[in-house]
């Protein structure tokens, strides 16, 4: 029988190695859960980065030296006027619009330009003083106010007042109508119902399910929409200076017996705008450097086949009055040729004074290459919005030229007389000292009156 031998002295030890292995496991354990217990969790990655903040940018006025500068390159032959006198018509006119307004209430708010209607009044008032000493001493616009930019490089477009021949019987010579605003044409002020729509309207017009948009282009121009409902003013020979005629909102009817008669925006049916350069471009039939006005009409009449398709684009429709005088801009105003201007009201309120520099066609019979001078903001448009400005031309062939080229950046700055920012019940420009009198001009006539601003003619009719 065999039996294993064991000395006490090798159990002892198998019995220590044992006891010191079971020892370092329980160390090397319990270091491992201190460890683990106290290991700092892993940072989170960083946030991504927040987008810049976009501000809208502050627009300090001009110094005096900036403002001396750009007002002796200012000149009235580049506007079509013989002496800055002759802007004082259309100034009153500013004037008398402004004066309405509740004095208190803010005109423009803006980064850098904060006016109420008061500052307002007291500018026009002050540039209607200056205006007889302005040809021999235009420093004077940089003395008197101050000049506050607009955005860098504004658009400059142009529109004018159209003539067309027409007749205001049927004839088929005239085969094309200008309807006047339809009685089933209803509108509603969307402000009443929540104060997101402040300031929109619908166009409307009422079915038997209810109401529906009103008829766009095509349905009036080519379907026939309203024929029979006795809203015809007169006739016209051609379709596309009838579009044109909506795009710029008056224009001058030359009848058969030589007679004249204008023609004003009354109302509008309220559908998308889409203007018919703009389609001609998308489609691939004019470049954008093409799509003058003067390119688009020819295209238009050289291809009929296309007419329909490409005005019917455009579902916005202009519907006219007819009147003895004109045109007038948004603000019930007569417009001044080379003197006025459509703006975006958010920006730019009506009644405003702008110094403009800007440059301009030049037909081959010769013109200023540039404008260089004051204008009035009067008018608005469906198309104006933001950093752009539409110049009103005037009539005739040179008017229709260089609106229907005109397309240039331009230098603008609202003019605020200094007398005026001393009115404001917050700190504006450090104002400089206003002469009290401006004296008489060497030709001895007397300029406008401060606060006899009146309403031209039928004005707001």
């Amino acid at each position: 029988m065999n039996h294993t031998f064991e000395s006490p002295m090798f159990g002892e030890r198998a019995l220590r190695r044992a006891l010191v292995s079971r020892w370092l496991c329980a160390v090397l354990l319990l270091a491992l859960a201190l460890a683990l217990g106290c290991a700092k969790p892993a940072p989170p990655p960083p946030p991504p980065p927040r987008p810049p903040v976009v501000e809208r940018p502050r627009y300090e006025p001009l110094t005096m030296a900036q403002a001396l500068e750009r007002a002796r390159q200012m000149h009235p032959s580049s506007q079509g006027m013989n002496t800055w006198r002759d802007l004082e018509p259309g100034l009153k006119s500013s004037l008398a619009y402004v004066s309405r307004k509740p004095a208190g209430g803010l005109a423009v708010d803006r980064p850098g330009l904060k006016l109420t209607w008061e500052a307002m009044r007291l500018t026009l008032e002050d540039l209607l003083a200056a205006l007889p000493f302005l040809d021999e001493d235009p420093a004077l616009l940089a003395q008197v106010f101050a000049w506050h930019p607009l955005e860098q490089d504004t658009l400059v477009t142009g529109y004018y007042e159209p003539f067309l021949e027409a007749s205001l019987t049927p004839d088929p010579a005239y085969p094309y109508a200008i309807y006047g605003a339809p009685k089933d044409l209803l509108t509603t002020d969307l402000g009443q119902f929540h104060p997101r729509w402040k300031g929109q309207k619908l166009h409307y017009r009422m079915v038997k399910d209810g109401i529906k948009p009103y008829h766009a282009r095509s349905d009036i121009d080519f379907g026939g929409a309203l024929e029979g409902k006795g809203t015809v003013l007169a006739w016209v020979k051609d379709r596309v200076e009838l579009y044109f005629l909506q795009i710029q909102g008056s224009g001058r009817l030359i009848l058969p017996d030589g007679s004249i008669k204008h023609v004003l925006y009354a109302e509008k049916n309220g559908r998308e705008l889409a203007m018919l350069g703009r389609t001609m471009i998308n489609r691939g039939h004019l470049t954008r450097d093409e799509a003058s006005a003067p390119r688009i009409k020819s295209f238009v009449q050289q291809n009929p086949h296309l007419a329909q398709e490409l005005l019917s684009a455009d579902k916005s429709y202009v519907f006219f009055r007819l009147a003895d005088h004109g045109p007038y801009g948004s603000m019930g105003k007569l417009l001044t040729p080379l003197g006025s201007i459509a703006v975006d009201t958010t920006l730019v309120p009506l009644g405003a004074a702008l110094a403009m520099s800007v440059p301009l066609p030049t037909p081959k019979s010769g013109g200023p290459s540039r404008l260089s001078g004051l204008m009035l903001a009067q008018d608005t448009g469906g198309a104006i919005k933001g950093n752009h400005v539409d110049l009103f031309c005037g009539s005739g062939q040179y008017a229709e030229f260089v609106s229907g080229r005109m397309k240039n950046p331009g230098q603008l700055h609202v003019l605020v007389s200094r007398r005026a920012l001393e009115s404001l019940p917050a700190p504006g420009l450090a104002p400089a000292e206003l002469p009290a009198v401006f004296g008489e001009p060497a030709n001895g006539q007397t300029g406008g009156q401060p606060g006899n601003g009146q309403p031209n003619g039928d004005a707001g009719q």
